[in-house]
């Protein structure tokens, strides 16, 4: 089963830096969860630093901002540190969380096929309800489109 628009998302738990992260935790907040390839990419990289630029702006809008890849632990703390990110990544190397979302995909890389994360945004509201999706996301002016919609909610 996988997520749908303006259906619940089901409660999750899974590892995170600075603890473990649950949804149901964030019930009464907005919640954007976005999924990423991989730490230390240059896509990834900037994603990153553009939701962190913007994470005040997220903050005030009552969002909590929160990404999601399969890296570890140890490299997620070690990629949160470098960029200095304010918000929790949470390590999927089960790729349970992923699959609630539906965010694997059959990807092409150097003419080699592979499984690997689709990048994707989901905007949960105050009750836990999915908003709005963004899949096959393209980093620039990503962030600003998802700040809006939060901001429309």
């Amino acid at each position: 089963m996988t997520v749908a628009i303006d259906t619940p998302v089901p409660d999750f738990t899974a590892p995170a830096t600075g603890g473990d992260f649950s949804l149901k935790a964030h019930r009464g907040q907005k919640v954007v969860i976005y999924f990423y390839p991989k730490d230390n990419t240059p896509g990834c990289t900037t994603e990153g630093m553009n939701f962190r630029d913007s994470y005040d702006q997220f903050q005030a809008a009552g969002a909590q901002i929160v990404g999601v890849s399969r890296d570890s632990l140890r490299s997620h703390e070690n990629f949160k540190n470098k960029l200095e990110l304010p918000f929790p990544l949470i390590s999927d190397g089960d790729e349970a969380v992923c699959q609630l979302f539906g965010v694997i995909k059959l990807k092409k890389l150097y003419g080699k096929e592979h499984l690997g994360i689709e990048r994707s945004t989901f905007l949960i509201d105050e009750k836990g309800v999915l908003r709005k999706e963004w899949r096959g996301v393209r980093v620039p002016d990503h962030v600003s489109d998802v700040l809006a919609a939060v901001q429309a909610i």
